[in-house]
């Protein structure tokens, strides 16, 4: 059996994002009603969800960092992390669905908007989230991922606020407002999806992406001694910690010091696998294992 250290998350960044973000969207909001702008209004709320999702996956990262092996959670709290992510997409999804049916709505009904100042907080709202999407680029685990997602979004949904606010000076094209909101909206979607189907992939203890199962069974198999291999397990801990299980049967063993090599050249060839836990139960072809199924 052996495993890794604990890395640190990235805590500070996602503390700084998150009173960033929290400042910002009090002013969002007092913008949004003051330029009459569903655009800016949504976002205010899409912009308020993402704040209670930085303060949870801020909480989650530093448990998840500080706190090691417990008897209720004997692998740490690693795996609060999924949880974080989880709950941050759920949160998206839920604003996102509610931003869509306010935009229909105004888009059947356009409404004048005040575009100076809706360019002025675009401005902002691109300084802000912008600086915010900077300390988290980089992201490791999923929970941090999904909240670098939500930041460069939001970079790229005033980006289009400012430019529509710029047309709005010369056109009175106010149905731009609503339908920006909602290309916004799905764009959001479509991103938050994808990172939603990863979270639960690894929820449901789906072997990590670029692990190669029969490619680590075809070396562990290749070792002097090794007759076969059952019970191979790999998932991972938050998308970036991984462990692996397995039993190997041994065959032509006179002595113990061959157990011991054996044991010694299978944790050589998992190093580069970089598993944050692994453990080998090596058996000999005289035993029977209670769990026997031969995968070969």
């Amino acid at each position: 059996m052996a495993h890794s250290h604990e890395p640190t998350g990235g805590t500070k960044n996602l503390k700084i994002a998150f009173f960033i973000n929290l400042g910002f969207t009090c002013l969002e909001i007092a913008g949004g009603f003051l330029t009459n702008s569903i655009a800016i209004v949504s976002d205010a709320l899409h912009d308020f969800g993402d704040s209670l999702s930085l303060g949870l996956a801020w909480y989650l990262e530093t448990k998840a960092s500080r706190k090691g092996a417990t008897d209720t959670f004997s692998f740490g709290y690693a795996r609060f992390r999924l949880l974080g992510a989880l709950v941050n997409a759920l949160v998206l999804i839920g604003g996102s669905v509610y931003i869509l049916l306010e935009a229909v709505g105004r888009l059947q009904h356009p409404e004048p908007v005040q575009s100076l100042w809706m360019m002025g907080i675009a401005v902002i709202g691109l300084a802000a989230n912008g600086y915010a999407a900077w300390r988290t680029r980089g992201a490791s685990s999923l929970n941090e991922k999904v909240i670098s997602w939500h930041l460069l979004e939001d970079v790229l949904g005033w980006l289009a606020v400012l430019i529509v606010s710029v047309v709005l000076q010369f056109r009175d094209w106010y149905f731009l407002d609503p339908a920006l909101s909602i290309g916004v909206t799905l764009f959001i979607l479509y991103g938050v999806g994808r990172r939603l189907w990863d979270t639960l992939y690894l929820l449901l203890q789906g072997v990590p992406p670029k692990i190669d199962l029969e490619e680590i069974r075809s070396k562990l198999k290749a070792l002097p001694h090794v007759q076969s291999i059952h019970h191979m397990h790999v998932w991972s801990l938050d998308g970036t910690r991984h462990v692996f299980t397995t039993h190997l049967v041994l065959e032509n063993i006179s002595e113990y010091g061959k157990v011991d090599q054996v044991r010694q050249r299978a944790l050589e060839a998992l190093k580069g696998y970089d598993f944050h836990h692994h453990t080998l139960q090596l058996e000999l072809d005289s035993n029977t294992c209670e769990l026997y199924r031969d995968t070969t």
